[in-house]
């Protein structure tokens, strides 16, 4: 991508990614956009801008419990400044850079669409700052997700009119946004903010919304090394296949069962450690008769052989989270909104558009689908370490001398404090309402929370995940010698021969530091097991 071009209905999640996470990225408005924007805002100029004009919410009269008191043409523009300082009432750790440069995008992007009247020249000062590298620093909390994100995008408004307690990140410094402004050198300092210019900055649920676009796109790579680490272990358990056949998916086809037994199905083509063969190989601590022949396996445990049936729903949900996400992306949704007219000119409408009810359920089925694929995940983390449940991998999966190296168990009770941290983050903020000013906001969707902590729940089983795919290719490495002949997968060989390369020294010996597991955790971040995968293979997912 050379450049995004936003006109407010054709942006696509890709782009927001790509312009949230390469600082580098220009961004322009459509030259369409531009000549609606000015024709509405001419209109404005040349009809309403008087005492005498119809009372419009938030354009010449004030907000919330005082939509009925008009606020007369001369008083406009403070009226705009004390908007934006009355709502900057946010507090807690500041959004993330990428969240400040997505929150800005796709709120330049709501307005290109020409239905929420604010001036052109807004659109440009959020563009020059998206262009800059000029980030608003956003708290994080205070937004209850109606009326739009007020404290967030408030925060943003204060930074863009220049304000000199706004503060902003630029080139790595927390600082003024006059100062970032004049280094930056992208215009005035101080930007005057006209009649309907500041509540439209602040209105719409934005910042939930750029959370959400984020967290989608980390969910849905999340799943995808889901997989690897799903094969990995399958490899390591020497497990049985048919659960995996595509018959048993096929009698209850789920869209996204069927994908996942299809994924594993390609991931360890070629596999024969996970064959009758390789499972009749008996370990040094594998618990067996040896006065009888080795019998089938018959079918293994419900997190190797349900996996399907658990990370189906995960794919599927996705797929309805997707869907949303798009849709918001290209919404207009602050209030009042203005509309052309048949015959021309043009009238503003006051809805709701602002209420991020859509967005709070799906970011709360987010964190709901993403805590169970952890669950899972970490009961086959479980199974690794335990020689009574892995079919005689190494007790604990330790090397060295027995006792004085004791392998790693602590590290299976790091996860499992991630699985329950993620289930009390399960309850639904959605249903969860308090009203506020003076009970004119009388339900609430509670969107930016929802969306905060679904992100925290993937972060969470980032490191899940990367620690099952280390633990399993520790497991590989220990018992390889026992298996002479025996070749893994050709995704799951591409997986382990990454993991092999990246993280060496773990692998050959019984040491375990933090740094090790952010490596693990840098495997499902920068999906550099998953490249390999695909470079060997082709898209699997």
């Amino acid at each position: 991508m050379k450049q995004i071009t936003i006109d407010g209905f054709t942006l696509t999640a890709a782009q927001v990614l790509a312009v949230a996470r390469a600082p580098h990225l220009p961004v322009a408005l459509a030259d369409s956009s531009r000549a609606a924007l000015k024709e509405s805002r001419d209109y404005i100029e040349a009809t309403w801008m008087h005492d005498e004009a119809p009372m419009m919410y938030s354009f010449n009269t004030g907000v919330g419990l005082l939509k009925d008191t008009r606020i007369r043409v001369e008083h406009i523009e403070l009226f705009q400044t004390q908007m934006i300082k009355a709502h900057c009432a946010g507090m807690g750790e500041p959004f993330s850079e990428e969240v400040s440069r997505a929150t800005m995008l796709l709120r330049a992007n709501a307005f290109a669409s020409n239905y929420s009247a604010p001036r052109v020249e807004v659109v440009d000062r959020l563009i020059a700052f998206l262009n800059a590298g000029i980030h608003p620093i956003m708290p994080q909390k205070g937004s209850v997700g109606a009326s739009g994100d007020l404290a967030p995008l408030s925060y943003l408004a204060a930074a863009i009119a220049g304000f000199d307690e706004a503060e902003v990140m630029y080139q790595g410094q927390r600082m003024s946004a006059p100062q970032a402004i004049t280094k930056a050198n992208i215009g005035p300092v101080k930007f005057d903010l006209k009649a309907k210019d500041a509540s439209a900055l602040i209105n719409g649920c934005t910042a939930s919304l750029a959370v959400a676009v984020l967290v989608a796109h980390d969910a849905r790579n999340l799943l995808t090394d889901a997989c690897l680490s799903l094969g990995l272990t399958l490899e390591a358990m020497r497990a049985e296949m048919a659960a995996f056949d595509d018959r048993i998916q096929q009698a209850r086809p789920h869209a996204g069962q069927i994908k996942t037994a299809a994924i594993i199905r390609n991931l360890l083509s070629g596999s024969t450690r996970t064959t009758h063969e390789a499972r009749a190989v008996q370990f040094p601590e594998e618990l067996r008769r040896t006065d009888i022949p080795y019998t089938a396996r018959i079918q293994d445990v419900y997190s190797l052989r349900c996996s399907p049936q658990v990370y189906g729903p995960v794919f599927d949900a996705l797929d309805y989270i997707d869907n949303i996400v798009d849709k918001e992306i290209n919404s207009a949704t602050d209030n009042p909104l203005i509309f052309g007219k048949q015959g021309g000119g043009f009238e503003i409408i006051s809805g709701g558009n602002f209420h991020g009810q859509y967005l709070a359920q799906a970011m709360d089925l987010l964190a709901m689908a993403i805590t169970d694929l952890g669950s899972i995940c970490e009961r086959r983390v479980a199974r690794l370490i335990d020689p009574t449940l892995s079919w005689g991998l190494p007790r604990n999966l330790m090397s060295g001398v027995r006792g004085v190296n004791t392998g790693y168990p602590v590290v299976q009770c790091s996860l499992s404090s991630l699985v329950m941290e993620n289930r009390t983050l399960c309850m639904p903020g959605s249903v969860d309402s308090i009203p506020a000013k003076g009970n004119s906001e009388d339900h609430v969707s509670n969107s930016t929370w929802c969306a905060r902590k679904a992100a925290t729940v993937v972060a969470n089983t980032q490191y899940i995940i990367g620690v099952e795919m280390l633990l399993a290719a520790q497991a590989l490495t220990m018992t390889e010698d026992l298996l002479p002949g025996v070749v893994l997968g050709q995704g799951t060989q591409a997986a382990y021969a990454e993991i092999r390369k990246q993280i060496p020294a773990c692998l050959d010996g019984d040491r375990w530091f933090h740094n090790d597991i952010a490596v693990a955790q840098s495997f499902v971040v920068s999906g550099s097991v998953r490249n390999a995968v695909i470079k060997k293979i082709g898209e699997f997912a």
